[in-house]
């Protein structure tokens, strides 16, 4: 599957941006999707991830109450990000995998990043 996400941009710190990833056919329900971030000279990490089948969601301690990550349609996952910082200046990548996992090696499919830069 070939995942398109976008809305990244740039906002004050204290706003909100919504990033869609859509993908090329149906999501399966196996599917877990999720949503990395980097920053330069940082590690890639999952800051939110979703369960097709369940609805279930993840969220880093780092985001939590700030990003909420859903479905829209039957192809396309949001994250939903508010109370934007500095510090969640970064490439946000989608992905889709089977794992319950926080490990960028679980997933096969990634998006091209969308930048997402917090001023201060």
């Amino acid at each position: 599957v070939q995942l398109q996400a976008s809305g990244g941009g740039l906002v004050q710190a204290g706003g909100s941006l919504r990033l869609s990833c859509v993908a090329s056919r149906r999501i399966y329900s196996s599917t877990v999707m999720a949503w990395f971030r980097q920053a330069p000279g940082k590690e890639r990490e999952c800051v939110s991830r979703f369960r097709w089948s369940t609805g279930a969601t993840w969220s880093a301690d780092s985001v939590k109450g700030r990003f909420t990550m859903s479905r829209d349609t039957y192809n396309t996952v949001l994250l939903q990000m508010n109370s934007l910082k500095p510090e969640d200046t970064a490439v946000y990548y989608c992905a889709a995998g089977v794992q319950w996992s926080g490990d960028r090696s679980d997933y096969f499919s990634w998006g091209q990043g969308t930048q997402v830069t917090v001023s201060s």
